[in-house]
């Protein structure tokens, strides 16, 4: 959340208001000469100024990851990476356990969420390959996600059912993902979305009482008001709509265990019009694509291996694929074009035409920062001259109290904010043209660039310091949170130390009560080395 106080500083500026006007009558804007940080801020400032999730494409799965990241920063209430596989999706074994499990995660949620209008702050990020059709239809798909809630009713035989249906497996013990039990009115179940197995405890018909418990004691932990179930994999759903019984979906033996591999390829069989995730976004889902040329490389060298693969094709059930399950970008962009509110297409080279396209693209200009590590004089010179521009100026560093002493060693007059929602003390200080400096020790690639058209300056610690992120942009599954660890600030007593994800070990002050924007809110202060940082108690965790 730290960028988000960047992103509402450039929804105040009149080009904002500019391309959104544009971007409502067109329904397609090409903005060029921004790089992937200012791509980001870009796409989530206009989506979130109409009040729309954010559905972002790249070409690889790294640049997903790097994307992914960046937006966790910029206000997004929920950020999700939906995994693809680069397969074809013809071949006879299935993708990856991790790819599945993240892609059901993903569609679960966006549901569940379709459903609460009010509640879609989102932003997905996926590669090319998620606009192929490789789904089942919503309307297939929806039964398969259970949602147990306390006091609800279910006789054992349903439940059973239903936990069979979905592709759990039962055993004497749960230990991992995908497994349950039962003993007597107590069934325990591990879902594929979960940090912790969940345990069911029944009175009669009715369900008394959800806990997490972890799976190497079997002890009991926190209560937790409902769990939402997601079957293990695809092939349930793909094998009831052809008909075929259960008993044939578990029989043994060598051949079996073949023939269940690979059933996604069976998917056209089973559904005449596949679906993609673009029939799981909302309709008023602001699609970014984070250049347009490469995805289309990209899509083209996969639809060619594709075709190959389909006519090679072998059969599962006795039955071969009959219906393709792969299509061309152009056609891609054809039904987001035809469905959706509208498009941006994001490219980091400026050029004054689109290919094959009437609409002129708009020039950013965006232009990096020198790289200048540990010469703090220069760097100094560099944003004082953005300030006698009256460019609005932001410091994101791990380190701001040393970044901002530096600078001001360098007669650059620069302010720590601690808390990144304090709007009314960051307004003040960009009336006043002082450089702010926002802590920010996250994993997203961070650098620093100058966007004329809008007026702004962002300086990471790559400029300041030379540091890169060391993490591997690459996809790695994030479960639900569980409960049990996550921290109840009722319990909090001044004194305790507590973790922050991003900002390290803090000792907890007091819980009080701010009022910023006509809202007011609780926030826990915690004390650091270099000041007080101040979290809202309803995002804490």
């Amino acid at each position: 959340m730290v960028l988000s106080s960047i992103i509402r500083t450039m929804g105040r500026s009149q080009l904002n208001s500019e391309l959104l006007a544009r971007l409502g009558r067109d329904r397609i804007l090409h903005l060029n000469g921004i790089s992937r940080l200012p791509k980001g801020l870009v796409a989530s400032t206009l989506a979130q100024g109409e009040n729309r999730p954010l559905f972002v494409v790249t070409a690889t799965t790294e640049e997903a990851s790097r994307h992914a990241a960046q937006l966790e920063a910029m206000g997004w209430q929920n950020v999700y990476f939906y995994p693809t596989t680069e397969a074809s999706p013809y071949e006879p074994f299935d993708p990856e356990t991790e790819t599945t499990w993240g892609q059901l995660q993903v569609l679960a949620d966006l549901i569940l969420k379709a459903e609460n209008p009010t509640n879609l702050k989102i932003a997905v990020v996926a590669t090319e390959r998620a606009l192929q059709p490789h789904l089942p239809p919503v309307e297939a798909f929806k039964p398969y996600c259970l949602v147990l809630n306390k006091g609800m009713s279910a006789t054992a035989k349903t439940l059973d059912r239903q936990l069979a249906q979905l592709g759990y497996e039962r055993v004497p013990l749960v230990e991992t993902e995908g497994q349950w039990s039962r003993r007597g009115d107590i069934v325990d179940v591990f879902p594929v979305a979960s940090e912790l197995p969940v345990r069911l405890e029944w009175f009669g018909d009715d369900l008394d009482q959800l806990r997490e418990f972890d799976p190497a004691t079997q002890r009991s932990l926190d209560k937790i008001p409902q769990l939402i179930l997601t079957p293990t994999d695809f092939a349930p759903i793909i094998l009831e709509q052809l008909g075929i019984a259960p008993e044939e979906w578990h029989q043994t033996g060598e051949e079996a265990t073949s023939t269940r591999q690979g059933v996604r390829r069976l998917l056209g069989n089973a559904f005449s019009q596949p679906a993609s995730i673009l029939d799981y976004l909302p309709h008023n889902t602001l699609i970014a694509i984070d250049e347009p040329a490469q995805c289309a490389a990209h899509s083209q060298t996969w639809v060619q291996h594709a075709e190959e693969s389909f006519h090679h094709s072998q059969s599962a059930f006795n039955q071969k694929p009959q219906n393709v399950l792969h299509r061309t970008f152009s056609a891609v962009l054809a039904e987001i074009d035809r469905r959706y509110w509208a498009s941006l297409h994001l490219s980091e080279l400026a050029e004054d035409t689109v290919k094959d396209s009437p609409h002129r693209p708009v020039n950013l200009a965006s232009r990096p920062i020198p790289i200048l590590p540990h010469q703090f004089a220069k760097l100094a010179e560099t944003l004082r001259e953005q300030i006698q521009n009256r460019y609005s100026t932001f410091l994101v560093s791990a380190q701001p109290s040393r970044s901002v002493a530096l600078l001001q060693e360098h007669d650059c007059p620069a302010k720590f904010v601690p808390n990144p929602h304090d709007y009314p003390a960051i307004d003040k200080l960009q009336v006043q043209h002082t450089p702010t400096a926002l802590k920010y020790s996250g994993l997203a690639e961070l650098e620093g660039f100058i966007l004329p058209t809008f007026r702004l300056v962002v300086v990471s610690d790559r400029e300041f310091y030379g540091q890169h992120s060391l993490a591997t942009p690459s996809y790695v599954r994030k479960r639900r949170r569980a409960a049990s660890k996550q921290v109840d600030p009722n319990k909090l007593q001044p004194g305790d130390y507590v973790v922050h994800r991003n900002h390290g070990v803090g000792k907890f002050i007091k819980l009080e009560s701010l009022t910023m924007n006509n809202e007011t809110r609780e926030y826990l202060a915690i004390q650091y080395a270099d000041g007080i940082l101040r979290i809202a108690a309803d995002q804490f965790g």
